[in-house]
């Protein structure tokens, strides 16, 4: 059902990655069978250079102070216990700078998107960005964005790295195919305000690395169980997301509303009285 063990042989890779375009039927059936796909060459390079540096320049005026996003609870990373170890956070970027804009609504992507989700009507649900210093960036244990969104049923996650990374600069790791599981306990729920599966039995240790070059977008279920290790590189690891929904798709249970969330990225929104676009607690 899913990978075990850590695979990074040049063969597997090759199957991961999609050069933009439409996807093939066998792509496709990769992302059904693994929960996620690299795509390569999403933006051109001007515009990920435009990315970048409003991004550095976000981070650097926002106070770091408030920025933390490390994860409490019972891993061995904790920040209660290893105050060294940190990831800075910011949410909503649509709302920070106009240039993030042009990766929510950029064409490839969203092609793709429509390929992995078999719907042409996409609308977001938040966007965030997370930045793991040299040598110090936080480790996130392995979980599940369902934990976070159970009303969903078609999420996705489109990951752009600014970034080269891998595991020994805090990059992605995954359990392929993991998310034909369905939803697994929700153990940090219990133990803490954060959310996180069992941990003996999905080890960040045994998941698989997903080894990306700067500019590269994975975009994985958010039933996909993921994670990353420490940032113990000299290496920076930038990156940024989406969460995107079929626009159709109706939510289990009312959440607060986030900046921007009911956006429709592509298509028409036919159903939206039921909609992740009107589910909201202060409608």
């Amino acid at each position: 059902m899913f990978t075990n063990k850590c695979s990074t042989s040049t063969s597997e890779t090759l199957m991961l990655c999609h050069n933009m375009g439409r996807l093939t039927s066998e792509q496709k059936q990769f992302y059904k069978d693994n929960g996620y796909i690299v795509l390569k060459a999403v933006l051109p390079e001007d515009e990920l250079n435009a990315i970048s540096e409003e991004y550095d320049k976000l981070f650097a005026r926002k106070n770091q102070d408030k920025m933390e996003s490390s994860w409490v609870g019972s891993d061995a990373d904790d920040r209660r216990s290893n105050a060294t170890q940190t990831v800075k956070g910011i949410h909503n970027l649509q709302y920070h700078h106009a240039v993030f804009n042009t990766f929510l609504f950029n064409k490839e992507l969203l092609d793709a998107l429509e390929d992995i989700m078999e719907t042409s009507d996409i609308v977001l649900h938040h966007t965030k960005a997370h930045f793991k210093p040299p040598e110090k960036g936080a480790a996130y244990p392995m979980h599940q964005v369902s934990s976070f969104f159970k009303f969903l049923k078609t999420m996705v996650a489109a990951f752009l790295h600014l970034d080269a990374a891998g595991p020994d600069n805090g990059g992605l790791c995954v359990y392929p195919g993991s998310h034909r599981l369905g939803p697994q306990e929700d153990v940090g729920a219990s133990e803490s305000n954060f959310h996180y599966v069992d941990q003996t039995k999905f080890p960040l240790e045994r998941a698989t690395p997903v080894v990306c070059e700067r500019g590269d977008v994975v975009v994985f279920s958010y039933l996909l169980v993921h994670g990353s290790p420490s940032n113990r590189s000299p290496r920076p690891r930038r990156m940024l997301l989406l969460q995107a929904a079929a626009a159709g798709d109706a939510p289990l249970a009312r959440q607060p509303a986030r900046p921007g969330q009911g956006w429709l990225l592509r298509g028409t929104n036919l159903n939206r009285d039921a909609s992740i676009s009107n589910r909201f607690e202060n409608n």
